[in-house]
């Protein structure tokens, strides 16, 4: 897509306004932030409650952002996290500092699945599960901004970031899947990232279920030449 820029192949968008939240607030909005309250006078809010906090505001970002975009107002993401608008204010001072924590976060979350499905399913289950998830992952994130490389500094090191977490995290399951014979042993992490980020990308009219198709078949194509596909054959 010439509007973005590839990340292993895989082109994400991110906005390119940086005009900061606290440019639209005033004085009744933080008045009206009681989230975030001391245990005593001088003292800081308990850490426990600053992580809720965002944990609700990047929950309800990423809500916020599907159903109305990244210009969405702020109060409708402080409303839908249960916030005063005070306190998005404090933790993300601009839009783009918010927009970068959503997908940090939804970067880990894709990337600690592949612990969990090594640990419930067979090597080659869980390797198909999880390119499953990683194409959710790419399909849900599409709309999010216009362009990776807008200049704009909190996105800088996305691109390592995602590099950083999800490789290690898909090779090694494709390093078992490959032990226990269950796929061919050519694939390279990189180049799953790619082939499934392209199939995310480009659903088309077709939706999630379409791009799960596609991935079936990916990962259908990756058992044709495995060592115990060879084993069983006549």
């Amino acid at each position: 897509m010439p509007s973005g820029c590839a990340i292993s192949g895989t082109t994400f968008r991110f906005i390119r306004n940086i005009v900061p939240f606290c440019k639209w607030a005033s004085v009744s909005d933080e008045a009206d932030d009681k989230t975030e309250t001391v245990t005593a006078p001088g003292r800081r809010p308990l850490r426990a409650d600053a992580q809720r906090n965002t944990d609700a505001l990047l929950e309800a970002a990423l809500a916020v952002f599907k159903t109305s975009g990244v210009d969405a107002p702020v109060r409708e993401i402080a409303e839908q996290a249960g916030v005063g608008i005070g306190t998005v204010y404090r933790h993300f001072p601009q839009r783009a500092d918010l927009i970068a924590a959503v997908f940090r976060r939804e970067i880990d979350a894709c990337a600690d699945a592949a612990t969990s499905l090594a640990a419930a399913h067979e090597p080659g289950e869980a390797l198909g599960r999880w390119l499953q998830r990683y194409a959710s992952f790419i399909a849900t994130k599409r709309g999010l901004a216009p362009a990776l490389h807008s200049g704009n500094p909190a996105f800088d090191s996305l691109r390592t970031y995602f590099t950083d977490k999800l490789q290690p995290a898909l090779r090694t399951l494709l390093a078992a899947a490959e032990a226990a014979g269950e796929v061919r042993a050519d694939v390279e992490p990189d180049d799953l990232l790619r082939a499934v980020g392209s199939l995310g990308m480009q659903s088309g009219d077709g939706g999630p279920e379409h791009t799960q198709r596609m991935v079936g078949l990916l990962v259908d194509g990756l058992r044709f030449g495995a060592s115990s596909a060879l084993t069983k054959a006549p």
